[in-house]
């Protein structure tokens, strides 16, 4: 317990009430939404990346201990020391990491913690080794984070492989999907998929912007010229 007891101290000394607060309406933890009842210690996550970097070095039963700690900054340290020990880790070592990530997507369990690990852990684990499906039923997974694990692990493809498919089949699952959460998430991974091929984003577009919902619509089209924006928006392409 001992390099775990330094990691939990550190986290109780850094921690401030002021920021905290601000956690709590950030990161919607009130009644009804999808924030709710999670706590905060108040860490700025530049702190929490010098931690990750500090105790990298945790084992990872201990890192699953702190993963499933009822404090946002706790579980989102425990990601990032995941993230960067999936990085350096022999194949082995990153299968442990990449089946203690999926038996523990219920502490996955913001925006944020989804975000800066899903494609890093779980995109970068199935990528070239053809279980894409993992992500279909994640896809279909009535946890919002779950859903939105699946969309943001597509990033991976996208980002290192300039393969757009993993994105453009879960942004097809998803495009009927009720959270707002799911549709901006959506909507940025098919933006990215623009950045780096305009003709494949589009022709996904003109066969789907009619049934998407506005937000992953404007999300997906941020980045294009404004008569092009106005075009998809007004349903003129």
């Amino acid at each position: 317990m001992g390099l775990l007891s330094d990691v939990r101290n550190e986290l109780k000394a850094s921690g401030d009430v002021q920021i905290a607060e601000h956690s709590l309406r950030f990161f919607k933890t009130g009644p009804g939404e999808y924030g709710e009842g999670d706590v905060f210690r108040g860490i700025r996550v530049p702190v929490l990346r010098k931690l990750a970097k500090r105790y990298q070095a945790l084992s990872l039963r201990d890192t699953r201990t702190l993963l499933r700690a009822r404090f946002h900054e706790d579980r989102l340290l425990a990601l990032l020391i995941l993230v960067q020990k999936y990085r350096t880790s022999d194949m082995a070592q990153q299968a442990a990491i990449f089946d203690l990530y999926l038996d523990n997507t219920d502490r996955v369990n913001n925006w944020d913690l989804v975000d800066a690990s899903a494609d890093r852990i779980v995109g970068a684990h199935l990528a070239g080794r053809g279980k894409t499906q993992l992500l279909d039923r994640l896809a279909a997974s009535a946890s919002l984070w779950e859903r939105r694990i699946a969309i943001m692990a597509t990033f991976h493809f996208t980002k290192h492989l300039h393969d757009f498919e993993p994105t453009l089949r879960i942004a097809r699952m998803l495009l009927r999907d009720t959270e707002d959460l799911i549709h901006k998430a959506t909507g940025w991974m098919l933006r990215e998929i623009g950045n780096r091929d305009r003709t494949a984003e589009e022709a996904f577009l003109r066969r789907h912007y009619h049934d998407m919902p506005r937000t992953m619509l404007r999300y997906a089209i941020e980045k294009f010229p404004p008569a092009r924006r106005l075009a998809y928006l007004h349903s003129k392409v």
